[in-house]
């Protein structure tokens, strides 16, 4: 996650010396030729105050969902950034632009927050409650009461989070055990 963060600031510093010229990988609304942005949308940003807002979260947030295995992080990004970013292009006022971290940030969230449930596992549980006790303010980012940041991508973002939580459930035998987990020494399958 440092190294994605990493990317991030590299990327806006590219931008600033460029004078904003990746600020054109933001999703701008109904436009064909805009799907294209869907993804790179998510690594740009408009300036280091946005960066900034973004980076804790997505560090933190980040960090946790990738404890569950890189790959399985992977997936669930990529769900993320896919329907926070179409959600975007379907949504979003016209003539806007949209980018920024903040979509996955959202996403991740709603992955953390519902995972646990999803799959019936009571560390996941745990966390999804102490995620939600630290950053549940989040939630009021979904709705439309500030000019100028996308609610939408917000929105999407959450919901490509939760999508990824049942996409990606963990699979669970006629006992309801997970699939796949390591049995403790000593103990036989019937």
């Amino acid at each position: 996650m440092a190294g994605w963060v990493a990317l991030l600031w590299v990327l806006e510093a590219v931008d600033a010396v460029s004078g904003h010229a990746l600020d054109t990988f933001g999703v701008s609304p109904r436009q064909v030729g805009e799907l294209r942005d869907v993804v790179p949308a998510a690594f740009v940003h408009f300036g280091f105050d946005h960066l900034a807002a973004n980076s804790v979260p997505l560090l933190v947030l980040g960090f946790l969902a990738a404890l569950s295995g890189m790959r399985r992080f992977l997936a669930v990004v990529t769900v993320i950034v896919l329907v926070g970013g179409m959600g975007v292009w379907l949504t979003a006022p016209a003539h806007s632009t949209t980018g920024g971290a903040s979509g996955v940030v959202f996403g991740l969230f709603g992955y953390l927050l519902v995972r646990g449930f999803v799959n019936r596992r009571a560390g996941d549980i745990v966390v999804g409650v102490l995620v939600a006790a630290v950053y549940g303010s989040l939630l009021w980012g979904v709705l439309p009461t500030a000019a100028g940041i996308s609610w939408q991508g917000h929105l999407f973002g959450l919901l490509g989070g939760v999508t990824a939580a049942f996409v990606f459930r963990r699979p669970r035998d006629d006992r309801g055990n997970d699939r796949g987990r390591a049995r403790a020494p000593g103990t036989w399958r019937n």
